[in-house]
């Protein structure tokens, strides 16, 4: 009986991450055909400050560039509604409490994923994409292909959507237990490493933006250790109004 009660319960919890997953698939599905309608007014918006027009090699890479841009605009608009969903999953296993500690992650994960969004494109890649187009001038004729420069782009933002995730992740880590401010700091000079050949990896060949990289990085490591000394100190609280209460 107790075999066949969590059975049940096993496809139950299947049962409701299926019917997250078809939300988000959904979602995805709504955003990239009402993006795939203006795909051709977003690729301008995108290309205008380019002074030259961007190349294709054969037909069917038209609709390949027109289908990329649009799948990849629609994937960071499903970002909200995957943590959303992820949310609702988990949520009837947390306590009041914890629903509300948690609830402020999902607004806060977004600003971060369209901070890093932001950053990337606004900030580091006019600066990286003028210092390699000086780089080549009078020595090469340059010419984009539009795989090739939106290629350049995801390069230039994705990794930072993803990372300024990192003070939210160190939170939720440090709220659970896994980390500690004091672990963060005593480990510091690992972690630049290891922040430094990330830098060094999704950032373009040369000096400068490899810097334009790290910099924020290591930046984004100190605040969240602040932040991780912010949960510690909010937990180290909480858990001696527990034992006074024990007590009493």
């Amino acid at each position: 009986m107790a075999d066949q009660d969590q059975s049940m319960n096993l496809l139950d919890h299947l049962d409701e991450l299926r019917k997250r997953l078809m939300i988000v698939v959904g979602a995805f599905l709504l955003f990239f055909i009402g993006i795939f309608i203006f795909v051709r007014d977003i690729y301008d918006w995108f290309t205008k400050d380019l002074e030259m027009t961007l190349a294709v090699l054969g037909p069917l890479d038209i609709i390949i560039i027109y289908f990329m841009l649009a799948a990849v605009l629609a994937l960071a608009l499903t970002v909200p509604v995957l943590i959303l969903q992820i949310w609702l999953f988990v949520k009837p296993a947390l306590t009041k409490k914890e629903q509300k500690a948690t609830i402020i992650y999902i607004p806060a994960s977004f600003v971060l994923f369209a901070g890093g969004l932001a950053f990337g494109y606004f900030v580091v890649m006019p600066i990286v994409l003028s210092f390699l187009l000086e780089l080549g001038a009078g020595t090469f004729q340059t010419m984009f292909t539009a795989d090739k420069y939106f290629q350049f782009i995801l390069r230039m933002t994705l990794p930072f959507s993803i990372l300024f995730e990192m003070p939210l992740v160190v939170m939720f880590l440090t709220s659970i237990g896994v980390i500690t401010p004091q672990g963060m700091r005593a480990n510091r000079k690992y972690a630049y490493f290891a922040l430094i050949v990330v830098s060094v990896l999704i950032s373009p060949p040369d000096f400068v933006s490899d810097i334009l990289v790290i910099v924020p990085l290591l930046f984004l490591y100190e605040v969240s250790i602040n932040m991780s000394v912010l949960v510690f100190r909010r937990k180290k609280k909480k858990e001696r109004e527990r034992e006074k209460e024990l007590e009493s």
